[in-house]
């Protein structure tokens, strides 16, 4: 591999990963028009039991699903990414923390740690998702929730929020809610 294809090869990955933190950051902002963006219009996402099909058909649910959340934190870890032209295969650890509302209307915690099994192609230049599954190696619950987002240590600090009010849309003039990826 000559130094021009490792150089490519480096930025090629950077992409994926800069699609990754974008995927991360549409789920806890619930930005559902940023998330659009990330796959491609014939991609496919498997989240298990919870849904297999069309990722636009997934997306177009994501309103109804993240009615309940009241915090979702999705964090990724190892990133293990490999290349073949405008084709890549990405195995993503992650650790995602929700706070949502059970059905008895009570806050419960559920933090995940588990991996994501990702296509990737570049159509047009840009990465972006043809596949997505999400799996499960470990997983911690509390009910009821042992988030504690009135202790003194955050009260004066900027409290996330999903949507256009969260505070880091104040900060920035270029990430915005609601922004295409690329």
């Amino acid at each position: 591999m000559t130094r021009d294809d490792r150089i490519n090869a480096m930025l090629d990955k950077h992409e994926i990963t800069e699609l990754l933190y974008a995927y991360c950051n549409a789920a806890d902002r619930h930005d559902h028009v940023k998330m659009r963006s990330l796959y491609h219009e014939d991609a496919f996402d498997d989240h298990g039991s919870f849904f297999k099909g069309p990722a636009m058909e997934f997306i177009d649910m994501l309103p109804e699903i993240q009615k309940p959340m009241e915090i979702l934190h999705h964090n990724i870890t190892s990133i293990n990414i490999e290349l073949d032209g405008d084709y890549a295969e990405g195995e993503v650890y992650m650790i995602a923390f929700h706070r949502f509302k059970n059905e008895e209307g009570n806050s419960v915690d559920l933090l995940v740690g588990g991996r994501y099994f990702d296509n990737y192609e570049r159509r047009d230049g840009v990465w972006k998702f043809s596949l997505r599954a999400a799996g499960a190696d470990w997983a911690y619950f509390n009910d009821p929730t042992q988030t504690a987002m009135d202790h003194p240590m955050i009260a004066a600090t900027h409290i996330a929020t999903p949507g256009p009010a969260d505070p880091s849309y104040q900060f920035y003039k270029m990430m915005k809610f609601g922004q295409r990826y690329r």
